[in-house]
């Protein structure tokens, strides 16, 4: 399960719509080994496409470095779609390389008619999609 602050939803659905119709990427942070998302990491989409994302290699290194040098690792690895459902894709199942990541996936397009957006948890490992349950909570 991955638990989350309201706050750090917020921003990731924020950060989402503001980048619709690209898709909008970035990561959540947290002290190494807590499995405890903390710090909001919103990035560029290197792509700037609708259908794609891809995190720009300096600002990754750069992201990997500041990572290390304050002890944490990417508890939570994000990204929209603007046209499909909250489900990885075949190019999102390929990019996941942190098998203790949860991979957040928001839907700013209305696929359920739920509502304007979607948003859902996966661990992702060797290839295998895993749906997690999402608690926020206050705080």
């Amino acid at each position: 399960m991955l638990t989350l602050s309201q706050a750090l939803y917020d921003q990731i659905v924020a950060h989402a719509r503001a980048d619709h119709p690209d898709e909008a990427c970035g990561v959540v942070a947290g002290p190494a080994g807590t499995d405890r998302p903390e710090r909001f990491i919103p990035m560029l989409n290197a792509a700037r496409s609708p259908t794609f994302y891809e995190f720009d290699s300096s600002d990754l290194l750069k992201l990997y470095r500041d990572m290390d040098d304050r002890d944490e690792e990417p508890v939570i690895i994000y990204h929209s779609h603007t046209a499909t459902e909250a489900y990885p894709s075949r190019t999102d199942i390929s990019y996941a390389n942190e098998p203790g990541a949860h991979y957040v996936l928001v839907s700013t397009a209305d696929t359920d008619d739920a509502g304007p957006f979607q948003f859902r948890s996966f661990r992702i490992v060797s290839g295998v999609i895993t749906e997690e349950d999402v608690k926020v909570v206050q705080g």
